[in-house]
């Protein structure tokens, strides 16, 4: 669809694009990285202070500090959310009502009596996700008797046999391994209180079916054979899950460059007997200072980084805003993305053992765990960048990449083929996703990635294509697994279809343009609310944001549209672009685990932007 422009639009999305990669370039690092904050919610720095507390560690410092920036995220109503205006949540309530009782906070204060009110009112401690009640059983405040067993003896399972570490997602299994371990020990470390107030005297009702029902039976088995007197086995599973652990710690001293299996894998080997000057120890809790940020709001810890991310999605930023092969910022950026080439296995290769290695992760250190999706993206950033001796790590790339195909011809994340449903019906899997299936996103990513290095008529692609076409939805969307939502999914593959050769007339393409017209604000944005993983009357609802307003567009111009909803939406880039170049974005638009946890990359508001205006106005090579 063609229309004419409205007047005065091309000059100032041109003064905008600007303005906003002279700020993005202001970002970039002497070494060539950019990396912005990962923003999550409170848990994380609740579970750090509590972490401290169980190694023996915490100081008044550190807990005076974190206790401030929780303090700076409760609402009015007493409670704390997972995202930016979203619906309080139990559990994270608990958590940071616990930290600041470490802290000191006294519960008879106002905002200590608001959030315990509402704990209690929302099922109490009793109501709580299971990791939260197995942070309150290291303290003495559940029992160990009434959480699921999770043994150590699984670490003696072959990877053919169902619930295998290797069944779990790769940040699953990292979580699990070490929590087998603090399951079989107990430890109780002691707090300076108790949490009555926290309590709603009633246990949730439990109408589990089907596999459900099956495995709380199994549960009831494991936890009579916890109290055996004879386990043959335990010894040599708990030294089999401390081999793993330390086996999987990186550089950095992280684990998986995520915080849960850092922080369970650090008691874990502090209760098998690493002490704290061991090197492991050492390396983990300093690598801990890397991902702590301290300011005038307070002391938070990110979940995650991602600097290998953030640095892709800014080189094709700055590619679509019209920065030529051997620009300086991008060789700069170029060399350091090539040095952080993945060149040895991972826990990828237990699927794929012939599979040569190759691709990118996404963080500083985590060489066991490259991403398709990062992969992806840092071949599209290297192929426009101009740097020579980029080209081998580009075909070793597409060649791992392509190797990590799931059956079904669409790709995950991390792992192939990592679909056992299975793992999911476990009564210890009541928080986060567990297994790592293909998405649409991260299949269009890789789609896009091997089309524009001329792969598009691949076997791979083509079945990769097709995965994508039946992943439509019925309204014309697609679903977002690592970003928000339907507008992000959309935004990703319309763009790979067209550069896979799907011609724009096509009625999957077109399908898609009405769904996001459809969709657009009347301020001219896009936007779309968390709350759409959960209940279907959010989908493609929220207010608008420059990163989801920014998706929508990549679809419409991948799709050769020139309508009123992509002037609408350039405009709205436009009026609400900051005056250092930049763009507001309190909302979260990432996603780790969709239904429960979520981010805030605070580069987002920035990259997409700058993509969508330059590809707006043709300057995208």
């Amino acid at each position: 669809m063609t229309t004419t422009e409205a007047p005065g639009l091309t000059e100032a999305a041109a003064a905008a694009v600007e303005a906003a990669r002279d700020h993005l370039l202001g970002l970039q690092s002497a070494e060539g990285w950019w990396k912005a904050e990962l923003e999550t919610n409170v848990t994380m720095d609740a579970e750090d202070l509590l972490l401290r507390q169980f190694l023996g560690i915490r100081t008044d410092a550190e807990t005076a500090a974190a206790a401030r920036w929780i303090r700076s995220q409760q609402r009015s109503d007493g409670t704390w959310a997972n995202f930016h205006g979203g619906p309080p949540d139990p559990s994270t309530t608990i958590e940071a009502y616990a930290a600041l009782r470490l802290a000191g906070d006294p519960p008879d204060a106002a905002h200590m009596r608001k959030a315990a009110a509402y704990a209690r009112e929302a099922g109490g401690i009793e109501g709580s996700r299971v990791f939260t009640r197995i942070w309150l059983a290291l303290f003495g405040q559940w029992s160990w008797d009434d959480l699921p067993v999770m043994p150590p003896e699984l670490m003696f399972l072959p990877s053919r046999v169902p619930l295998n570490v290797y069944s779990w997602a790769c940040w699953a299994r990292q979580t699990i391994v070490p929590l087998t371990v603090l399951g079989s020990l107990r430890p109780v470390r002691s707090l300076p209180f108790d949490l009555p107030e926290l309590r709603a005297g009633r246990r949730p009702v439990q109408n589990a079916t089907g596999w459900g029902k099956a495995f709380n039976a199994l549960d009831r088995f494991l936890h009579v054979y916890e109290k055996a007197p004879v386990r043959p086995l335990r010894n040599a599973a708990l030294r089999r899950a401390a081999e793993w652990i330390v086996a999987r710690q990186e550089a950095d001293g992280c684990w998986g460059g995520i915080q849960p299996p850092w922080v369970y894998s650090l008691m874990a080997l502090s209760l098998l007997g690493y002490d704290l000057d061991h090197p492991v120890m050492k390396r983990g809790l300093a690598g801990l200072d890397r991902f702590t940020i301290e300011d005038g709001k307070g002391r938070r810890l990110e979940a995650c980084q991602s600097p290998v991310w953030d640095t892709v999605l800014a080189m094709n930023a700055l590619s679509d805003a019209g920065a030529p092969a051997g620009d300086p910022a991008l060789l700069r950026a170029a060399r350091w993305i090539v040095d952080e080439e993945i060149h040895g296995p991972g826990d990828w290769s237990v699927r794929r053992p012939d599979l040569p290695p190759g691709g990118w992760a996404f963080e500083f250190d985590n060489d066991l765990y490259p991403d398709t999706d990062d992969t992806a993206e840092a071949i599209l950033a290297l192929r426009r960048s101009g740097l020579p001796e980029a080209r081998g790590p580009i075909d070793r790339a597409v060649r791992w990449m392509s190797g990590m195909a799931s059956k079904d011809g669409g790709f995950a994340a991390f792992d192939a083929d990592n679909t056992q449903e299975l793992c999911t019906k476990l009564p210890f899997c009541d928080f986060g996703a567990v297994i790592d299936p293909p998405s649409a996103d991260v299949t269009a990513h890789v789609v896009e990635a091997l089309a524009k290095e001329g792969h598009a008529e691949s076997p791979v692609t083509k079945r990769a294509v097709v995965w994508l076409l039946k992943a439509q939805e019925a309204d014309g969307s697609w679903f977002g697994r690592w970003g928000a939502n339907h507008v992000y999914g959309t935004g990703g593959v319309v763009p790979a279809l067209i550069a896979a050769g799907v011609r724009p007339d096509k009625p999957p393409i077109r399908r898609a343009v009405a769904w996001l017209e459809h969709h657009q604000n009347p301020d001219g944005g896009w936007g779309e609310d968390l709350r759409s993983y959960d209940d279907p009357s959010w989908i493609g609802r929220g207010t608008s944001t420059p990163s989801q307003t920014a998706w929508a567009l990549l679809a419409l111009l991948a799709a050769g549209e020139r309508s009123p909803a992509v002037e609408a939406g350039v405009r709205w880039l436009v009026d609400n672009q900051r005056p250092d170049g930049t763009w507001d974005e309190d909302q979260f638009t990432g996603t780790g685990f969709p239904g429960d946890f979520y981010i805030n990359y605070h580069l987002y508001r920035l990259v997409f932007p700058i993509s969508a205006l330059g590809r707006y106005l043709g300057r995208d090579r």
